[in-house]
């Protein structure tokens, strides 16, 4: 049971330096700057991550036919590309780089994520089949530390401001997943560790940490806050040391193991087997019940289905334009004159972290509540709120960008995070890394639909006001009341799926 506490913990491990697509905001001034390119270009770039996902399905069949660890590390090597060679542009020590260069080497870096987190989810869903939606929200929920991870590193190292900071952000994007896909690629393997209902203590400590963990991103993210009562040198030991303290559920783990196999108890082999029947029994029903459903189905098959069109569309208007939103924070914040961009992306990554955690949450601590509301029923209560903070934006002040930014976070991260057992509730788990690779191609779909037009609108009102740049409310008003009203179509789409989601369920238990 210790190795299958470990496995989580390297996926959280590797989803903590996952999250290199949400530093783009950090380097695309001075990608903008070096290129000479428009709002529309700039905006293109930020959707080509996304578009890395188009192709994400591969790392699903690469997932079904080879070892988990080398499609880790094939993951880890196409980011030390995909970047890699981004960081020498803006060093200077590769100069014959074309716009569309950097945008086929982002693409490749977005696929990249694709790799890793597919890797991540089987782990979680096959070492812990009772307790998936769990294990998927607490190591998923690491993916929002890691804007922050990496902030904290690049202010310790590099100046305030300034292309050094663009130049360390890209060289930390190459080269960290893959020293920590080396790291974790050992672990990265299913483990046989039983469907024992016994791991109620270690999710506790793993929530307490966890918890520890999110609060601290958070307040150390409030920039003066932070920044008054300790050193950003000290915040990064702190952020390093937070990471490592979920190492302490296996090695209690292994600790007790050790400790049971020195006070070994007889048992009558007729009382002990009628237990462990028992328990399995129950296991089962609870499996059963879990899943919500009684057959695999494939991607072929899946396409079909109106649920997963709905699906696709609530997706699309929930975490997809949460997103967008991230990927526009830079030039967000510049139009409305706040220049603390860099908080701004943590505050965002801290809030993210907390939505990923909070199903997994109520799932621990209100276990009956997923037979009243299904996924996509809690992924519609999840997107309402985010709908009034995209309307929210349309005041001016500095309160309103910060709420929202964290409201927009923090449903973002949820609506990911119970995406991944919505599509094992309605499709199945064998072809899971197929299937959801599949769904999320909708980001990138998304990502240029409504980034392309916020930047047409951006353009727009520049060009109405002569000047270089768009500064004012006028220059994102009429995308957030376009991204509001989205949000409310897909809110809406949620529950009409949560409504036929119900009578599936109902069927296949009378089945």
């Amino acid at each position: 049971m210790a190795l299958q506490w470990l496995s989580l913990v390297a996926t959280m491990w590797l989803q903590s330096i996952n999250g290199t697509n949400s530093n783009f905001p950090a380097y695309s001034t001075e990608l903008k700057r070096i290129l000479s390119i428009s709002q529309l270009q700039l905006n293109n770039l930020a959707s080509a991550s996304d578009a890395g996902k188009l192709l994400g399905w591969i790392s699903g069949i690469a997932a079904a036919h080879f070892p988990l660890w080398l499609v880790l590390l094939i993951g880890s090597i196409l980011g030390l590309v995909g970047y890699g060679i981004q960081f020498l542009f803006l060093a200077g020590r590769v100069s014959s780089l074309s716009y569309w260069h950097i945008f086929l080497l982002t693409v490749l870096a977005g696929n990249s994520i694709c790799w890793i987190n597919t890797v991540c989810y089987i782990i979680a869903i096959r070492n812990f089949p009772l307790d998936r939606q769990i294990a998927v929200s607490l190591s998923t929920s690491y993916v929002g530390l890691s804007a922050k991870l990496y902030t904290n590193i690049v202010d310790v190292v590099a100046p305030p401001s300034g292309a050094e900071r663009a130049k360390v952000f890209l060289l930390l994007n190459s080269v960290s997943p893959l020293i920590v896909c080396t790291v974790a690629a050992p672990l990265a393997r299913s483990v046989d560790g039983g469907k024992s209902r016994k791991l109620t203590r270690g999710f506790s400590t793993m929530f307490v940490i966890t918890i520890v963990s999110g609060l601290f991103a958070v307040v150390t993210s409030l920039g003066s806050v932070g920044s008054r009562f300790m050193p950003q040198y000290v915040v990064l030991v702190g952020m390093i040391a937070v990471l490592f303290l979920p190492l302490v559920v296996p090695l209690v783990e292994r600790i007790r193991e050790k400790l049971q196999q020195k006070c070994l108890i007889v048992v009558h082999d007729e009382g002990l087997a009628s237990i462990e029947n028992g328990e399995k029994s129950s296991d089962i029903q609870r499996d059963v019940v879990e899943i919500g459903v009684v057959e695999e189905i494939g991607a072929k098959l899946m396409v079909r289905r109106v649920e997963f069109w709905l699906y696709f569309f609530v997706y699309l208007f929930g975490a997809t334009l949460g997103l967008v939103y991230l990927n526009n924070l830079g030039q967000i914040a510049e139009s409305r004159g706040c220049s603390g961009t860099s908080s701004l992306v943590s505050l965002s990554s801290a809030f993210s972290f907390f939505g990923r955690l909070l199903p997994s949450l109520l799932d621990y601590f209100f276990p009956k509540s997923k037979h009243v509301v299904s996924r996509a029923g809690a992924m519609g209560a999840v997107m309402a709120p985010m709908c009034g903070a995209f309307f929210f934006l349309l005041n001016m002040h500095d309160v309103s960008l910060y709420a929202s930014t964290a409201i927009i976070g923090i449903c973002t991260g949820a609506i990911t995070s119970i995406s991944v057992s919505t599509t094992t509730q309605l499709f199945g788990a064998k072809n899971f890394g197929v299937n959801h690779n599949i769904l999320v191609s909708n980001i990138p779909i998304g990502s240029f639909l409504f980034g392309d037009f916020a930047a047409l609108l951006y353009n727009r009102e520049r060009n109405a006001s002569g000047e270089g740049d768009c500064i004012g409310q006028k220059c994102y008003q009429t995308t957030f009341i376009i991204w509001g009203s989205l949000c409310v179509l897909g809110t809406v789409l949620a529950f009409i799926l949560h409504a036929r989601t119900k009578k599936l369920m109902h069927s296949h238990n009378r089945l």
